[in-house]
Formats: structure tokens, sequence, C-alpha cells
């Protein structure tokens, strides 16, 4: 790539020959192109190719101008060959190969933060005609006459930002085919089997569009249709791979049919995304609304108000989805954890709740972050997931799906080992299932996530400090506490502290079968994270701590996240005892993950476990399965 470029003051002209992936300009002299002049920024603009596409992200306090758009603060766009960058009194042309020619992904992405930037506009000034706050306080009624004032306020302003302006005929098509992709994958969510109540979506009155016009909303149902019999949806049963064949294929079929589409039809879908817009912002939860409804969206995760990362099959991506403002983000944070009767504010700048449907939402705002409000919401799966779950995604074999049950059943104490988000809860689920329903179970969590199918359960969850610093509960008070409980066995959602030591105390006094989990990169290491948690409650030489260890833990189950996302079993191991000339715990490892014909797969090891004898007389278990 080359950029020409010149002062417009003055008539000399230079050129740049790109060699790298990333071009800093602005006034200060370490910066790829030097722009000297006072009106330029100590670092203007900053152009980035990614994927074969040039962006430009302006950084500087007046911004730039690209073509007719201008472009403010932290604002982004993808190049083109021939663009011209104007930042006052200097002119920048780049002249661009075939090759990096701005493809179809890039452009929808331009088109989006167009969207963004109109939608951004027509809030800001609604905010101004109809005195409302970020949050929408005052219409919170969401009454049908309000609504209608509303939205058509939204579609005034709308056509007076440039929304219906024939030069934005791609942007209109753009924001059509959003229309037809929404209708698409809501009526799929609507018409699911077994569709569970959602927590998220409680009294969505509002998202009823008032000034909707029938015939064309029939004609909407009848464009979706038409595209799903492109994709060919019907023959798909299973609802997860009908998102994915939408979220992969949509936009070339859109393209085709968009072209049979009349364009004062495409005009009244646009303004119907911008109305839905902006009423998620007022109402609900801005752009995170679809993506809450998503059911193959496992985590969202909200970097600032123009990154909203997610999660989908244990692996990370942008959503392409962004808040007009920090201040909108932090009124959506502060309605989402109101829910659950917390508030978070620059004296409380960290919330960490449990919303009525198990969901999990961490919220940290500034003093703490410093690129703005911050969002993490670990979504509740709708359904329970069974081991059966797990062997058909590969996390687990049958043969170890047998072993473990076997292992619950001979009351054997299990910690389940990993990372951050390996599935260490999922699995706690799973193997909870196989406790016999006679027994009396009490479960122990910091936010109660475990989903025993059994009648005779005891849940308790921590409880935080009051505003005086009082009445507090944690995990440690709630182990010691279950041990006048009469359980049969203790399930403790994580250990992360001193609690560490009462569940191994536990384990050693009669409450067999007991399972937690912990945060460990395998077996080995779990001993010497119980070292670490144990000292945090007693000063106890290691090797008291060891024979502990050796004396509670029966079995270590590791899980670890791939390269390609998914979740695995990777290692089971024994723990028989103290190694009596070098002292420590002796490990055996019985199941481990290996490479057979070039793919990873849980393979037994040839050696039993010390209580092999029990499980056989039992007949839980046959000898065979620990040979290859």
């Amino acid at each position: 790539m080359r950029i020409w470029y010149n002062n417009i003051l003055e008539n000399s002209r230079f050129v740049l020959d790109v060699k790298t992936n990333r071009v800093r300009i602005g006034r200060r002299g370490d910066n790829d192109i030097v722009l000297n002049s006072p009106y330029i920024a100590e670092e203007a603009v900053v152009l980035t190719r990614r994927g074969g596409v040039w962006e430009l992200t302006a950084l500087g306090v007046n911004g730039c101008q690209i073509g007719d758009r201008q472009l403010r603060e932290g604002d982004q766009a993808p190049l083109a060959s021939g663009q011209t960058i104007q930042l006052f009194p200097f002119t920048l042309t780049l002249d661009l190969p075939e090759q990096v020619a701005i493809s179809g992904e890039a452009r929808r992405l331009a088109l989006d933060r167009d969207l963004s930037r109109i939608i951004q506009e027509v809030h800001l000034e609604l905010l101004d005609r109809m005195n409302l706050t970020p949050a929408g306080d005052s219409v919170r009624q969401e009454s049908d006459e309000q609504l209608l004032t509303l939205e058509r306020n939204i579609d005034e302003i709308a056509k007076h930002k440039g929304l219906l302006d024939p030069r934005q005929a791609a942007l209109a098509q753009h924001v059509a085919g959003m229309a037809v992709r929404g209708e698409l994958l809501g009526g799929m969510l609507a018409s699911a089997p077994n569709k569970q109540p959602d927590a998220w979506q409680e009294g969505h009155h509002w998202s009823k569009l008032v000034t909707a016009v029938p015939e064309r909303e029939q004609e909407l149902k009848r464009t979706a249709e038409h595209v799903a019999d492109q994709l060919g949806l019907k023959k798909l049963v299973d609802l997860t791979k009908q998102i994915e064949r939408v979220e992969q294929n949509f936009w070339p079929a859109w393209d085709k049919t968009a072209g049979q589409v009349y364009d004062e039809f495409k005009q009244y879908l646009a303004q119907r995304v911008v109305k839905k817009e902006i009423k998620d912002v007022v109402f609900g939860y801005g752009p995170l609304e679809d993506l809450l409804r998503t059911p193959t969206i496992t985590e969202i995760m909200v970097v600032d108000r123009d990154h909203i990362y997610i999660e989908k099959n244990g692996v990370l991506e942008n959503s392409g989805r962004r808040f007009i403002s920090d201040e909108v983000t932090l009124a959506i944070i502060e309605r989402i954890v109101a829910r659950v009767g917390r508030r978070i504010d620059k004296s409380h700048p960290l919330v960490d709740a449990r919303l009525t449907d198990g969901s999990r939402v961490n919220a940290v705002i500034p003093p703490l972050t410093v690129s703005g409000p911050c969002l993490t919401i670990r979504k509740f799966p709708a359904r329970k997931m069974t081991v059966d779950d797990l062997v058909s995604k590969g996390s687990l074999t049958r043969t170890v799906a047998e072993f473990l049950r076997a292992a619950v059943l001979a009351r054997k104490n299990i910690l389940i080992s990993g990372g951050t988000g390996t599935g260490k809860t999922t699995l706690l689920n799973c193997l909870s299932d196989f406790i016999p329903n006679k027994e009396r179970i009490v479960t122990i969590e910091d936010t109660a996530e475990l989903q025993l199918k059994k009648e005779h359960v005891v849940r308790m969850e921590t409880k935080a400090a009051n505003v005086e610093g009082a009445g507090a509960y944690s995990i440690r008070d709630l182990v010691k506490n279950s041990l006048r409980m009469r359980p049969d066995r203790i399930v403790v959602g994580e250990c992360r502290g001193a609690e560490a030591l009462d569940m191994l105390q536990a384990m050693n006094t009669g409450h067999d079968g007991s399972m937690t989990t912990v945060h460990a990169n395998s077996a080995e290491d779990v001993i010497l994270r119980l070292e670490v948690l144990v000292q945090m409650a007693a000063a106890l030489p290691i090797e008291s701590i060891h024979r502990q260890i050796a004396s509670a833990i029966d079995l270590v189950v590791q899980l670890s996240r791939l390269r390609d996302g998914s979740r695995r079993v990777t290692q089971i191991t024994e723990y028989i005892g103290i190694d009596p000339e070098e002292g420590g715990v002796r490990t055996k490892d019985l199941f481990l993950l290996e490479e057979v014909n070039g793919q990873q797969k849980l393979m037994p090891t040839g050696c039993l476990p010390t209580f092999m004898d029990q499980l056989i007389e039992g007949n839980m278990l046959q000898l065979e399965s620990f040979y290859r």
C-alpha cells in the first residue's frame, strides 16, 4: 500500500510505501507519518490491516474525515483504495493493491458503524426532545400512548439524520436485512419445542411495534420465509444448527433477495430496526437484547462500549454490536443489577450477582476500569446437561462416564480441577445425578449454579456483608454449619480459600462421597493449590497437609479447554497415600488424554484404582474397561 499526503496550504507532496500492518499518523516525531502542524494531534489516527482489510481508528480529539463522513475520537472505519483522509490542513490518499479491496464483511462492518452513528444521534436528540434520562426512566410505564409518541419521534429524527436519504440506499438495504434476519431468528426461537421461560424477558410490552403496518408486517414474514427456504432451514431439526446456518449464510442469501425488494419496503424495515434498537436502549438491555435471547451464546463480555464479545461453542468472537455511549452502558448495567436488589456506582463500583434464572453477572465500572463500564454475563442453560450430553460432545468417553458413575456410587471423594470456563460446575452437576435418591445432600456455593434433580437437597449460598459491614457468611461458615445438618454428602461449588481445610476435614470424618472443584492446571498442581488454601486457614506443616489430602481425596478429574474451544476431561488421577521415602502425596494416573490416529482421545493407562475390588464386587464396573 502507498499513502500520498500533502499540506493543502503548501505545494509539497510526499509518499510512503507501507510494508507493515500498522501505520501511525500524527504530529509526534515517532509516528510513521509525521504531520507537522499544531492542528494535528500527537497521534491522530492509526491504520491497521486485519485479514487483508485496512481499517482506520481516529485517536485525536478533533477526529478526522473520510470522504463525506466525519469520524470522532475512537470511531473506526474500513478503508478502500482511492479514499481520502482529511486531517486539516493535510490530505492523505490511499493507494491499495487489488487483493486488499474491501470485502463484503468489511462493507457490512462499515454499514454497522454508520447505523450505530445514526442510532446514537437519534438517541441523543430523542433524550432532548422528550426530556429523558439515558435510561429512559420517565417513560418506564410503557403505555401504548407513550410508545406511539416515542416511535413517531424516532421516525422523524431518523429521517432528519439521513436514514432514508437516497444516497444511503446501501445502508437502508443492509438495515432492512437486519430486520429480516431478526424476524427469522425470532420466529425460530418462539417456535422452539420445550421452550423454557426466559428470566431476561419479563414484561416485554414495549417490544410491541405500535406504529407497525399490518400489510408490511405480513410482507416481512413472507420475505423471512423466502430466505429460510433459500437457507434450507426446514431440513434442519436441531435449533442450534438452524441458528448456526442463519449466522453463517444469511447475508449472501439476503444479497440475492434484496434486489427483489422495493425501496419503500426497505425503508420501512430500516425504520423498524432503528425503533427497535432505540426502544431496547430505553426499556431493555440495548445491544445485549438479541445476544441474551440466543441459546447458542453461553457468555457475553462487554469490554467497552465499542467491543462486545461472545462465547459460542467454547470460542470467543466479536459480536459486532456496540453501545452508543458509556452513559447508556452504565444505565443498562444499573438496570441489570437492580433486578437482584443491588446497586452499582462510584462508591460501589463492582457487583457480582446471580439472577433469578441462575445467570451470573459481574459488572465493574470506573474508577476501577479505565476504558469505561465492563460487564460479563455467564448465561444459565435452559436445560440441565447430563453425562450423556458430555459424552455426545466428546468431553469424555462412555468408559470414563461409567467409571465416574461407579466411583460416585462407591462414595469416593472426588475433586474436579481445571481453569476458568473449562466446565467444572457442569461436570459436578452431572456427577451429582449419580447420587442415590435416599441420601441427604447439602450443597454450598458462592452463587447457586448447581441443579441437582434430587428430592433431599439442602441448598445454601454465601451472603455478602450489609451496608454496616456485618452479616457476611462465607463458604467456610457454611461448610462448618453443614456438619451439624446430618449430611450424607457435602457438595461445595468451589474451594478457593480457607474453606479447603474444612472440606478436607469433612471428607475425613464420615462424609464420604463428597465433591468439590478447585482451580488448578493438573492433578499434581491440585496438591500445591490445596497447600496454599489450607494454610490460609491454619499454619499447618506441609507434611500434615499432605496427610489430610491423601486421606480425604480419592479421585481428581482434570478438565481443560483445548485450542479448538472444546472442553475435555484430560486426566483422571487417584491419590493413593503418602510416599514413605520422599514424602508427598503419591498419585496414579488412571486415564490420560493421548493422541490416537491424529486425534486426542481419553485413554485408560492400564493402571487399576486401589478400590477396583469394591467396584467389581458391587457389580458397578467391568474390569475390561481399563485395558486398551
